[in-house]
């Protein structure tokens, strides 16, 4: 499965259902009828104005736009700012795989209702912070398993495609018999260059 399944909403993606099923902190803006069953802090059959529930994001995402939106979502305890802060910090020393299994999917979705911009830059700083620790992990065939365990899913699907590829590129520096050559047009360019340089000494 390709990596940019992950960042296009995709009715096959695996990814994007699980991600989606994470729960986003909300309140209700209008009254629900017969919804009462979601909420277990009450026997009332109507979801009331003002109720606090956590919905799962795929239905968050319908309820919180359009013209009357029933809901305005809040951000999940990961992109609220002190976590936001500790990721600004070292974002590398922070177990991802702790505060989401999807963190960079999850947040694609959620800086929506962030307004600020403060989750799209925090989700851009982590990922350019930590790609260099991937490679670097990807790259050192004895990387300690306890690191790998700090990735979120993409990161560690990064690394492994990291990882076969530069298995296959060693397998092919080995094994290959045949040797690198420049391009003809680079060679052309040489010879084009030594004949102007000789005409004009």
């Amino acid at each position: 499965m390709s990596l940019q399944l992950s960042y296009t909403p995709n009715y096959y993606s695996l990814e994007d259902i699980l991600a989606t099923q994470e729960r986003v902190p909300c309140k209700f803006l209008q009254n629900v009828p017969r919804m009462g069953v979601l909420n277990p802090s009450t026997e009332d059959k109507d979801l009331k104005s003002g109720t606090q529930l956590e919905l799962p994001l795929w239905l968050t995402l319908d309820c919180a736009t359009g013209r009357q939106p029933i809901v305005a979502p809040e951000l999940p305890k990961s992109y609220r700012e002190a976590y936001r802060e500790i990721l600004k910090a070292d974002a590398t020393a922070v177990d991802l795989h702790k505060f989401s299994l999807y963190f960079y999917e999850l947040g694609f979705n959620i800086k929506h209702f962030d307004r600020s911009g403060e989750v799209h830059d925090i989700l851009l700083h982590t990922f350019t912070t930590r790609f260099r620790l991937i490679m670097d992990l990807a790259n050192n065939s004895e990387a300690d398993p306890t690191i790998l365990q700090k990735l979120d899913m993409l990161e560690r699907r990064i690394y492994k495609e990291a990882q076969a590829a530069g298995v296959k590129l060693n397998s092919w520096l080995l094994e290959s018999s045949f040797q690198l050559q420049a391009a003809s047009m680079v060679t052309n360019h040489r010879k084009r260059k030594r004949v102007d340089d000789d005409l004009f000494s």
